[in-house]
């Protein structure tokens, strides 16, 4: 394993870092308890002359806890649902899958 492998398991493993989440396939009604670190960044969309700032969620979750996320696949994070959204992206290491949500 290497140090930044490592190093991800300690911060997922993390309480004050990642919360606990529940996927569900949206092809095989299989479900699965990850970790996820939530971000909620906005986005600036340019329309026309105006620029438009949207909220968006976004989660970050271990490559070794879901392998295979999906569109349309729910993650539940406590008692709110998010359906994924979009391709599911890998970081550069292959561990970690960034994945765009919005409200289920």
């Amino acid at each position: 394993m290497s140090a930044f492998a490592a190093a991800m398991d300690r911060i997922f493993a993390n309480a004050s870092m990642a919360a606990p989440a529940l996927w569900i396939s949206a092809t095989t009604s299989e479900e699965r308890p990850i970790r996820v670190i939530v971000r909620a960044p906005d986005r600036i969309t340019d329309f026309g002359a105006g620029r438009l700032v949207s909220d968006t969620t976004m989660v970050d979750v271990r490559a070794a806890d879901l392998p295979t996320p999906r569109p349309g696949d729910l993650i539940v994070i406590g008692a709110d649902s998010h359906v994924i959204q979009g391709e599911p992206i890998r970081d550069r290491e292959r561990l970690i899958w960034t994945l765009d949500l919005r409200p289920a």
